[in-house]
């Protein structure tokens, strides 16, 4: 099943260009709370120093509407770059939790996909413990260790015995069968063809 990003709630909208963005507006407005701070310093005052003399008179000295903007518009862009900044906060978050849904989206369709194409394998009626170099068996690429589920017509669902393979082996004699074994959990396929040879037996 397929999944975009719409289909998180709340997270499609923000892309990095928009923490950008934010993060560009941050440092605009920590470019202007500088300026008006060197407005400040350059009137000898700072935010919170007094603006009349000792007898409560206004300061002849300093530029008293200068200095009054200056700190107004200082505590105007404090709360604007703490807003900011918990927007920022906030973006990243989202974007962040909609890489890891993302993350966590594609390592289930990944799972989901090797599920559907995992086959389930029949249980083997038989392992090769012996296979003679130079015979038939030997040819047609079995080796030991292979367990087998299926040898011409016989298969996991009819086996009794080894007597079974003996049967359809006497009567397959210079004939290809199809057999299907295991080998390291995978499915393997070869065509086998019984047929005297130099050691015993058809196979080998």
């Amino acid at each position: 099943m397929k999944m975009t990003d719409e289909n998180i709630p709340g997270n499609s909208e923000i892309t990095m260009d928009d923490v950008k963005n934010l993060i560009k507006k941050k440092d605009e407005i920590e470019e202007q709370i500088k300026a008006y701070y060197d407005v400040l310093q350059d009137q000898g005052v700072g935010v919170e120093d007094s603006l009349v003399d000792a007898e409560g008179y206004p300061r002849a000295d300093v530029n008293l509407y200068q200095i009054r903007t200056a700190r107004h518009n200082i505590s105007c862009l404090q709360n604007d770059h703490k807003t900011i900044m918990a927007e920022i906060e906030e973006a990243l978050h989202k974007l962040h939790a909609r890489e890891k849904a993302k993350r966590e989206q594609d390592e289930a369709e990944a799972q989901e996909e090797a599920m559907e194409h995992q086959v389930t394998l029949p249980p083997p009626f038989a392992q090769l413990d012996a296979v003679t170099e130079g015979s038939p068996a030997c040819g047609a690429g079995l080796r030991v260790g292979d367990q087998l589920i299926e040898f011409g017509s016989v298969n996991s669902g009819n086996f009794q015995n080894l007597q079974n393979i003996a049967s359809v082996v006497q009567h397959s004699e210079g004939k290809p069968l199809h057999v299907s074994v295991i080998r390291a959990g995978q499915k393997v396929q070869m065509s086998l063809t019984p047929q005297r040879w130099s050691g015993r037996g058809l196979l080998g």
